[in-house]
C-alpha cells in the first residue's frame, strides 16, 4: 500500500463492495473522452467491476482520498502473453480530481506491483479522442507499441512500458 500522509491519499486493493462506486467513478471519466456517448452504456458495469475485483487473475487498486473514491485501475495477464507482460485495462481518476497527483501516485502503485511480480513490460491501449490520457501516460513514460501499430480506422491506440527495475529514489 503507498500513502500520502500529507494528502490523506491511500492506494490499496479495491472491495467488491465498491464496484458500485467504481462502476460511477469509470462512467464520469470515460464520458469526458467519448465524442458520441459512452459505448457499452447498457453493460452492468458494476457486475463488471465486480468480476475484475474477484478475478482471482487480475488486480484492482483504488485510489481514496478523504474517504471518498479518487481513482482506479485495473491489470492482470493479457492472453496469449508471457508472464513477464501485464496488461492496464483501465485506469481512470474522477475527473472532479484531476491534476492533484492521483493518477501519478495510482501509477506508481500498479508500477511497484508489476516490478513486484516480475513483470518487464506493460501494454493498454487509449482512445485515440482522449487526448488527456495520451498525455498523462506519456509523462509516465509510456511510448507506442511498435509490436502493435493501430490499423487504419482504429479508434485506439496502443502504448508500452517499459516496467523499470526500481522506482526512482527506492
Amino acid at each position: 500500500m503507498i500513502s500520502e500522509p500529507a494528502s490523506t491519499l491511500e492506494i490499496r486493493t479495491a472491495l467488491s463492495a465498491e464496484a458500485g462506486a467504481v462502476a460511477a467513478l469509470h462512467l464520469r471519466a470515460r464520458s469526458t473522452y467519448y465524442p458520441d456517448g459512452v459505448p457499452q452504456a447498457q453493460l452492468d458495469w458494476t457486475e463488471a467491476w465486480r468480476g475484475s475485483i474477484e478475478r482471482p487473475d487480475g488486480r484492482v487498486l483504488c485510489a481514496v482520498r478523504e474517504g471518498r473514491l479518487a481513482g482506479v485501475a485495473s491489470f492482470r495477464t493479457p492472453d496469449g502473453a508471457g508472464p513477464d507482460t501485464v496488461k492496464l485495462f483501465q485506469f481512470h481518476v474522477d475527473p472532479d480530481r484531476w491534476r492533484g497527483g492521483i493518477g501519478t501516485a495510482l501509477h506508481a502503485a500498479c508500477a511497484a506491483e508489476w516490478r513486484a511480480a516480475g513483470r518487464r513490460t506493460a501494454v493498454l491501449d487509449v482512445h485515440v479522442d482522449n487526448l488527456r490520457a495520451q498525455a498523462f501516460y506519456a509523462r509516465q513514460g509510456w511510448v507506442p507499441d511498435p509490436e502493435n501499430p493501430p490499423a487504419p480506422g482504429d479508434h485506439h491506440l496502443f502504448l508500452r512500458y517499459a516496467v523499470p527495475p526500481e522506482a526512482p529514489g527506492e
